[in-house]
């Protein structure tokens, strides 16, 4: 059965893995066929581990690590920021995520000079703003925009703090370390806002009491309106601003009946904590991960493994699990291409940050190394096709 949907698939042509651009450089990470990777690099409170695969034609998660400045001034905190954007209908909104948000949240900071959960949260608002205002500009030229979205996923610490701000369902997973036991617990971070959460679709219908379908179980899957999973995102303006639920927008897209206050929000949950010698490391990833590895499953191969190559290791361990659940070898997993990869698992980006208790109690105005990376997906030859679209 397997091999005959393999063979389905494969009569689709897509550009092979072997027209990639590779690119070896260590400070701009390594490449294997559709994986990026950075095996490990550093920023102000320690070290880091970043990896993304991708799985659909055109990569729809976005991530970045920037450590150094997070003001305008010189005068102003530093610390280290990281974001997961993990895309949905394409990659439009992930991509202008990371275009805008850490600009944001730096402009903001200059103005309160501070950090504080307050700018994190303008830092957001500013970016939906910003995002929903293209979809405007273009809604004539490229009305498919208004049903593009991406989760947001951010951390940021400074001064011995550590922020996390979520909307969608991507996930932060702290490892800390027992010292009674010596075992390292996963402890989770952030609040996912995704309706097959019990608590999530009580929070709908509490919002939306009028509305008895504003979640509705289709194909023993809940969903908003029947038409995607999670409650928050940036983006997705056919489902937040009446004027793009309309002709030109796919039929599939539109709802059959008006609504006079948004069904999304964009508004993400924040947490504070304060950093602990304990605390050892934190995963930063989208829900591809998490799809195929626990919280604990996650810890127990970092903590059991050099902080080499850390992200990596995780990004494999859960395509060998889509592997195994398809009953497939992991090496012919990874010899599929783009979209037609997205039929065994989704794009999984990752971000491990480690943590040095010691650089981790410095004053934010400590001055450290300067770090600007974005996770990258495989890099298209010009004039490339892609005749075979993964399913929505």
């Amino acid at each position: 059965m397997l091999s005959s949907l393999m063979n389905l698939l494969r009569a689709c042509w897509l550009p092979s893995s072997d027209n990639i651009v590779h690119s070896n450089s260590d400070s701009a990470g390594r490449r294997e066929g559709l994986l990026w990777y950075k095996d490990l690099g550093h920023h102000m409170n320690g070290e880091f581990s970043m990896a993304v695969v991708q799985a659909n034609n055109l990569l729809e998660d976005q991530s970045q690590i920037e450590s150094g400045p997070l003001s305008l001034l010189e005068s102003g905190p530093f610390g280290t920021f990281i974001g997961v954007y993990d895309g949905h209908g394409g990659p439009e909104a992930s991509n202008y995520i990371y275009d805008n948000l850490f600009q944001h949240l730096k402009r903001f900071t200059t103005e309160q000079q501070s950090m504080s959960s307050d700018v994190i949260k303008k830092a957001f608002q500013a970016t939906e703003e910003g995002f929903i205002s293209l979809v405007a500009k273009q809604w004539q030229m490229n009305p498919q925009i208004a049903a593009v979205g991406s989760c947001c996923l951010v951390g940021v610490i400074c001064g011995g703090t550590l922020y996390i701000a979520n909307l969608g369902d991507s996930r932060a997973v702290l490892g800390r370390l027992v010292q009674a036991t010596e075992e390292v617990v996963a402890v989770q971070l952030s609040a996912e806002h995704n309706v097959s959460i019990e608590a999530v679709r009580r929070e709908m219908q509490a919002l939306h009491p009028d509305d008895s379908h504003i979640v509705v179980l289709k194909h023993n899957v809940w969903r908003v309106k029947g038409l995607m999973q999670v409650s928050r995102s940036i983006g997705d303006a056919y489902l937040k601003k009446a004027e793009f639920n309309r002709e030109p927008l796919y039929t599939k897209f539109r709802l059959r009946e008006p609504f006079n206050r948004p069904i999304l929000s964009c508004e993400p949950s924040i947490s504070m904590h304060e950093l602990r010698p304990q605390d050892q490391f934190i995963i930063f990833a989208s829900d591809g991960l998490w799809e195929h590895l626990s919280n604990q499953q996650a810890v127990d191969i970092i903590r059991t493994h050099p902080h080499h190559g850390s992200a990596k290791r995780l990004v494999k361990a859960a395509m060998q699990d889509a592997a195994k659940k398809r009953e497939m070898r992991y090496s012919d997993l990874k010899d599929i291409d783009r979209g037609i990869r997205r039929h065994f698992h989704d794009d999984i980006t990752v971000i491990v940050v480690f943590l040095d208790s010691n650089l981790v109690s410095r004053a934010s105005s400590v001055r450290g190394p300067t770090t600007s990376l974005r996770g990258r997906g495989v890099i298209l030859p010009k004039k490339s096709l892609a005749l075979c679209a993964p399913p929505a």
